[in-house]
Order: C-alpha cells, then sequence, then structure tokens
C-alpha cells in the first residue's frame, strides 16, 4: 500500500521595523529512496529572494535563499507532494547473528562507513550519562531488540515533552536530569546513549505523519511541526528508524528530511538578520501534513 500526500510547511518572522535579511538555508524536502517518490515540490518566500539547491556532505537537499529587500515580516512557505510507500504495523526485522546482541559487531568496513555515527559526541561531567546507559544491559537483559524495545518504553513512563520557543537541543545530561524536553532532545539523548552502547546512530529530522489529524482527532506529540527521531543502524536490518517521543518504529508516520551526526547539522530553517536586538518580535511556524489518497504499491500487483 502507498499513500499520496501533502506537506506544507509555513514560518513567519516578524520585526518591530524593516530589517535586512543574509542568506537563509532550508531543509524540508524528502529524502528519495525506496519508500518516496516526490512528484511536486516549490519554495516561496514574502519579500523576494533568488532561491536554489544544494546537497550537503549527507546527501540531505537544502533550499538556500538571499535576499536584497528589507522588511518588516518575512514568510517562508514550502510545500511537497510525494508518494510514500510504507508497511503499516511491521514490528519485526531480520538481523544478522552478529547483531542479535549487544555490543553489535560490526564489520571493519562498516566501521570505517559508520565512524561518525559510533563515537559519542556530548560529554558527560558527572557520569550520569554513563551510568543511565548501562542499565540497559544489566543482567540478562543484553538483546538489541529487548534493549530498543525497553529504551522506548523508558521515554514514554519516564519522560515529559515539554515544548519550548528558544533555538538549539538540549545536552543529553540536561534532559536526563530534567526527565523533559522537546522531540530533538529526546532523540539526541537517546542517540547519544545507543552510541555509549556500541549502536551507529544517527539524528533524523522530518515530518510525522498522523493519521488521527486526518478524522480531526487529538493528534501524536509532534504533529502540527518538523519532528524529529533516531535511526540505528542493525547488520541484517539496515537503518531503522525510532521515535522516543511516540514510541514509535515503523509505519508510514516518520518522513524523513535530513540526517546527521547531531542536531546541529539538521536545522529545519536558518538564516541572520541584521538590526536592533530588539527588532526581534517573534516566529509562528504551521506544519501540516495531510493523505491525499491511498493507492496500491505496483509491487503488490
Amino acid at each position: 500500500m502507498a499513500i499520496i500526500g501533502e506537506i506544507t510547511h509555513t514560518t513567519t518572522y516578524r520585526y518591530a521595523k524593516p530589517v535586512t535579511f543574509g542568506t537563509h538555508r532550508a531543509m524540508f524536502l524528502p529524502r528519495r529512496g525506496a519508500s518516496t517518490r516526490l512528484l511536486r515540490w516549490s519554495a516561496s518566500t514574502s519579500l523576494p529572494s533568488k532561491v536554489h539547491w544544494i546537497t550537503d556532505a549527507r546527501s540531505n537537499a537544502v533550499t538556500v535563499m538571499d535576499f536584497s529587500e528589507p522588511g518588516s515580516e518575512l514568510t517562508f512557505t514550502f510545500k511537497v507532494r510525494g508518494i510514500y510507500f510504507g508497511v503499516k504495523g511491521l514490528e519485526t526485522f531480520p538481523l544478522e547473528p552478529r547483531a542479535e546482541e549487544v555490543p553489535v559487531q560490526y564489520t571493519p568496513d562498516e566501521w570505517t562507513d559508520l565512524a561518525g555515527y559510533l563515537r559519542p559526541h556530548a560529554d558527560d561531567p558527572d557520569g550520569s550519562h554513563a551510568a543511565w546507559t548501562k542499565s540497559f544491559v544489566a543482567g540478562d537483559q543484553d538483546r538489541t531488540a529487548d534493549v530498543l524495545r525497553r529504551m522506548l518504553g523508558l521515554f514514554r513512563s519516564e519522560f515529559s515533552y515539554r515544548g519550548r520557543d528558544a533555538e538549539g537541543t538540549q545536552s543529553p545530561g540536561e534532559t536526563l536530569r530534567t526527565k523533559s524536553g522537546t522531540c530533538r532532545d529526546f532523540a539526541w539523548l537517546m542517540i547519544e546513549t545507543l552510541r555509549r552502547l556500541g549502536f551507529a546512530a544517527r539524528f533524523v529530522s522530518g515530518y510525522l505523519y498522523d493519521a488521527a489529524l486526518d478524522g480531526g482527532a487529538v493528534g501524536m506529540t509532534g504533529s502540527g511541526a518538523t519532528h524529529a527521531w533516531v535511526q540505528v543502524f542493525l547488520p541484517g536490518a539496515g537503518w531503522l528508524d525510532y521515535d522516543p517521543t511516540n514510541s514509535l518504529s515503523a509505519g508510514f508516520d516518520l518522513i524523513p528530511v535530513a540526517i546527521a551526526r547531531h542536531p546541529g547539522q539538521a536545522v529545519p530553517l536558518a538564516g541572520s538578520w541584521f538590526g536592533d536586538s530588539g527588532d526581534y518580535l517573534g516566529m509562528s511556524i504551521n506544519v501540516a501534513v495531510r493523505k491525499l489518497s491511498e493507492m496500491l504499491d505496483p509491487s503488490e500487483g
């Protein structure tokens, strides 16, 4: 089965008086692959801009926008329509024997290719993160599937989602101390924990499709905004998605846009402006991910 869907991502910045703008870069285009076929997409701004597209070192699509006119309001509108192929309710996956227990045994070639995703990035000055990491392999709980399942369960039972307007991502230590954070904070803590256990893990930014919203029901955490989660490389299965915010691990729900070693490499929209520090009045973001129709996957006959 496949879903034809449409994403509309709008961001508006407001200022007390006209300011000038530097180059802005956006990541909104879903990554092409076996599960995604893009039909059309567009990027527009409320002020005149020159737009071009590039790919970064991780093959993420980046939209680059340059401005020549000042303004007191700047709106970015990104739209994309595509076909997403997925399997709903897939909870099991094949693993090679060397990936069934912690630590995973990667081959020399895999170590070379995955090195950037294996090394922990964040500091742990008081050792609290290391202690929390060890709790996942205590006793007989050292099978890969059990560790991943238990980790998702702890995020659901012990952590509270807390949105905030401030930019950036909390350190894993801060998220662990407060037991709260955003989807980016939870993803970053999970990634650094997995790396300390010997897993190759990377940060993913993208969108969350929530079928409940199609019917007007209350949606999952992270709906209506950009979302972030984790991918883990397991020999035999490849890169697998895990969303600690919603305890998701498969299906149509997660639409990847950018992959990165750390959250700072996958910012949905970033740029500069020039004016007085008090000119900035705030920003608003609206993301709509909706299903247009369903279709039969051609591979299913």
